[in-house]
């Protein structure tokens, strides 16, 4: 299984060379991420590509003091959306509706029931399970990274606020949730690539009930 193998090549990069990733590949990862199945097919997220190195500098030394958001050739940031609205879902079902060539309405039973299940629901627990399905997407855009040899390093440990600040998220209606910076390993300054790669044994991780 090609994707396998590509999982056991790649690993969460400490230290890129600063090289360009082609843009075809890029967009490749990106429509990847687009392909990630959601909640009710609701993609309750958007993506922010970075190029600009001023920018990516800024975002590193405003909100996310790693090196790779500098040394990347791309930075991929998930946002997810801040809360479920009616004008949000009305959205995604038009656009169902129109994918699909069906009569206006047609998805209106559905696209209801939909939002009276979130209505129960604080804006804090929709936005946790908008972020849970921009992860999803996230983990597409890895292995895809990974099927092209392009490096990606996972991550967390940001300052959202100050992050949102810098990409006027707040007046989007969304948060951020993830960045992945996109480039090539520096082989020789990064600790982590020499060594093995370690997950738990799998009879640790996997219960089978027969």
């Amino acid at each position: 299984m090609e994707l396998l193998k590509s999982l056991y090549w790649r690993h969460a990069t400490k230290k890129m060379n600063g090289a360009v990733v082609p843009e075809v590949e890029v967009s490749q990862i990106i429509k990847a991420a687009r392909m990630a199945p959601t909640s009710s097919g609701l993609q309750p997220f958007e993506m922010i590509l970075v190029k600009n190195k001023a920018f990516k500098e800024r975002i590193y030394n405003e909100a996310a003091k790693q090196s790779q958001v500098v040394d990347c050739s791309h930075l991929l940031i998930f946002a997810a959306w801040d809360q479920y609205t009616p004008a949000r879902l009305d959205a995604v079902f038009d656009n169902m509706e129109a994918v699909r060539a069906l009569p206006k309405g047609a998805m209106d039973d559905f696209k209801n029931s939909v939002l009276k299940s979130f209505d129960t629901w604080d804006q804090e627990r929709q936005f946790q399970h908008a972020a849970r399905q921009a992860y999803i997407a996230f983990g597409m855009a890895i292995a895809a990274a990974a099927e092209l040899k392009v490096d990606a390093t996972p991550m967390e440990g940001f300052d959202n606020a100050i992050l949102d600040a810098l990409l006027g998220l707040e007046k989007k209606g969304l948060k951020s949730v993830t960045l992945l910076p996109l480039g090539y390993r520096d082989e020789e300054n990064d600790w982590l690539a020499p060594l093995k790669k370690v997950r738990m044994p799998l009879d640790a991780m996997l219960t089978i009930i027969e």
